[in-house]
Parts: C-alpha cells; structure tokens; sequence
C-alpha cells in the first residue's frame, strides 16, 4: 500500500458493487460510454482519420468543431426529450486522491477484492463522465482494473496535471521559507 503515489484531487464518483442481476446492465453502459460509441460525429471521425482524411486538419480545430457537433446533438436531443439516462448507481462520493492505477475517497465504502463500476466526473474537455471498473484494496481505495482507452489517456494526463500543480506549490512554499 505504501508504495501507491497519490495525488490530491477532488472529483466526484458514482459506483455500485458488481451483482449478477446488474453485471449486464453496468457492461452496456460501459460500452455506449466508450469514445466513439456514442455518436456518429465520433464515428465518422474515427473512420476519417483511419482513412488519412484528416492528415492536413488542425487537431485541435477538429476536435473544437466535433465538440460543437456533440453539443449541437446533446441540445437536439434535450428539445426533444430524448436524453440519454445513466444508470443510478448506489453511491457516490468525494474522490480526494488519486494516483494513474487508483483512486481514494472520502468514506470507507469499499470492501477489499469486491469489484466495482463506476462513473468518474472528469473536468476535462469535453467533460463528461468517465466508466471505469474498480476493485477495492481497502475501504478507501480501490484499483482501476479496467478503463477505456482514451480515457485511460486523459486519466493519466490529469493526473500528471495535478502532479504538476504539486510540485510548482511544493517549490513556492520552499522559496518563501
């Protein structure tokens, strides 16, 4: 357990205990959670960079402009009451840390080798809700033992952000000693 890094965070998680009568239900809202999965903006695009079409795009107007797609479908959506509903899972709580492989939250929630899913609230763009599968190493921490692709990327890369965050106060607080 000690040789966990963690890195403080403060992010909100949703999460049940895996069940046999619910296991089917968490599996296909993992999957329509995935990056492309949800949408056809997402698979086009998928589609067009596999075929090289978007080699002489800007990356990040591409991205910007797909973004102001999914939103343009999210309001279309919400105007005709067809929002999409996430599962209600049984808890949530406050993630107060984090490491790239694990999580810690506020209440001792979680019963050891029990596995879990989960939902994390990432504020990163496009925010949005990330699934991930846990298992619970004590009733605080759990392990992400399975996470999309993308998003394992853009978990890592906030968690190397918060690190960096660390470290600049670390070095400002010794300087003002």
């Amino acid at each position: 357990m000690n040789d966990i890094r963690f890195i403080p965070a403060v992010l909100t998680i949703y999460f049940e205990a895996m069940s046999d009568d619910k296991n089917e239900l968490f599996r296909r809202e993992y999957s329509s959670l995935s990056e492309y999965e949800e949408d056809s903006i997402g698979q086009w695009l998928k589609i067009a960079k596999a075929r090289g079409e978007t080699k002489d795009t800007d990356e990040v107007l591409l991205n910007l402009l797909t973004e102001l797609h999914r939103k343009v479908d999210e309001l279309t959506s919400l105007v005709k009451n067809e929002d999409k509903q996430l599962l209600k899972l049984a808890h949530s709580d406050q993630i107060l840390e984090i490491g790239f492989d694990h999580i810690k939250i506020e209440s001792a929630s979680f019963e050891e080798t029990k596995e879990y899913y989960a939902r994390i609230e990432m504020p990163v763009f496009p925010k949005r809700e990330m699934a991930v599968y846990l298992k619970g190493i004590t009733p605080n921490i759990a392990q992400i033992i399975l996470i999309h692709e993308k998003d394992q990327r853009d978990w890592n890369a906030y968690v190397v952000a918060k690190e960096r965050i660390l470290i600049r106060e670390l070095k400002r607080s010794m300087s003002n000693d």
